[in-house]
């Protein structure tokens, strides 16, 4: 099976085109385009949504035309048309739906509608190479997946490739959200959630000591607005100089020069760049490890084979070096799996592998955008 996808949910433009064996349990991407609005949106520190809906229209035919191209497949050649439907942002999710349905209508394709959640989880099943000996063919069922990305935090039981649980999920903001407006707090660049990650490098994770929200509950509930709300109040005390500077090394102000791309960091003029160094890294470890204990602890109450990690947080070597370390320490028997970090983002190659797995082809006057699309 031969498959065209698009993705338009949020502020990415993108389209792949996919093909899967039916003896194999792994995708093969032929082609694989994404074109970013991501710097009109880092002039205003988060995604403007009739910004992104107008970066998309003006890519969206140049994308798909690109994947064809690059794939080296004419249009007869594919078998189906696969698109997300939902969540999403309404104005972006209308370019992807209504040109797959156009598409379809012209060239007379099946469409095949997609989660986009569940697309971040069927990246696991991607691979980019031609030559495939690959861990994506070993991954086992029950899996639990941990999806964790800018707009959610979900813990699902996966049964097989068409049987999910939904076991929990944010209450509020989701860990790259929190990461994003912590960033905020500190002037940084969006998205800040790379950037955290970098400068948690420099940091000192035991300076400050934040709050781990719902680490001990006995559900799979995320929360991490407290974390926030924590981070702001330590903030504006070290800008009212409550917090001395005192102790710390002049060295590691030298260090983190340049630790963004373009030179120092935009901080406030009361906070120096090894305090924020260190503020991003205990921010971190305190995402981390309530990302870390929950999953651990389901994975251990289903006694699963294998965890996957899904979305743009899935990236963050620090989560997954961590739950490696955890799962070894427990001398569990669980494999741990990832996306490829250029698959963790969102990208339509991950759409296609999930319509690969389930084929539900539709015709093109029966797809809906549906922003308000959870677990179904």
């Amino acid at each position: 099976m031969k498959i065209l996808a698009i993705e338009t949910s949020c502020d990415e433009t993108a389209a792949a085109v996919v093909s899967k064996n039916p003896k194999e349990n792994y995708v093969k991407v032929l082609a694989n385009v994404v074109a970013s609005s991501l710097t009109f949106h880092a002039k205003t520190g988060g995604i403007i949504p009739d910004i992104a809906a107008r970066e998309q229209l003006k890519f969206i035919i140049p994308v798909v035309e690109k994947a064809i191209d690059n794939s080296k497949l004419k249009i007869k050649d594919i078998d189906a048309i696969a698109v997300t439907e939902g969540p999403g942002l309404i104005g972006s999710l209308l370019i992807g739906v209504e040109t797959a349905k156009t598409l379809g209508y012209l060239w007379k394709k099946p469409i095949i509608p997609v989660n986009h959640l569940l697309g971040h989880i069927f990246a696991n099943f991607v691979s980019e190479k031609s030559k495939i000996k690959n861990q994506k063919s070993k991954i086992e069922f029950p899996a639990i997946t941990l999806l964790v990305s800018g707009g959610h935090t979900d813990l699902l039981l996966m049964k097989d490739y068409n049987n999910f649980e939904w076991l929990g999920g944010t209450r509020d903001d989701a860990a790259g959200e929190a990461f994003d407006k912590i960033g905020r707090l500190l002037n940084l660049p969006y998205p800040a959630g790379p950037i955290i990650e970098k400068l948690s490098e420099r940091g000192i994770a035991s300076r400050f000591t934040f709050p781990r929200p719902m680490i001990g509950s006995k559900d799979f509930d995320f929360s991490f607005s407290g974390l926030k709300a924590a981070v702001w109040r330590e903030v504006n005390k070290l800008k009212r100089g409550v917090t001395p500077e005192e102790g710390l090394p002049t060295a590691r102000t030298e260090r983190l020069e340049g630790a963004l791309a373009g030179g120092k960091l935009a901080a406030g003029p009361q906070l120096k760049e090894a305090v924020i160094a260190d503020i991003c890294a205990c921010v971190q470890k305190s995402i981390i490890e309530v990302l870390v204990r929950k999953t651990i602890r389901a994975a251990k109450k289903y006694k699963v084979k294998s965890i996957l990690l899904g979305g743009g947080v899935a990236c963050n070597q620090k989560l997954r070096d961590h739950l490696k370390f955890e799962i070894g320490n427990l001398k569990l028997e669980i494999k741990l799996f990832y996306p490829e970090k250029s698959l963790c983002t969102d990208n339509a190659a991950m759409i296609g592998s999930y319509a690969c797995f389930h084929p539900e082809k539709m015709s093109w006057n029966k797809i809906i955008a549906n922003p308000e699309l959870y677990f179904d």
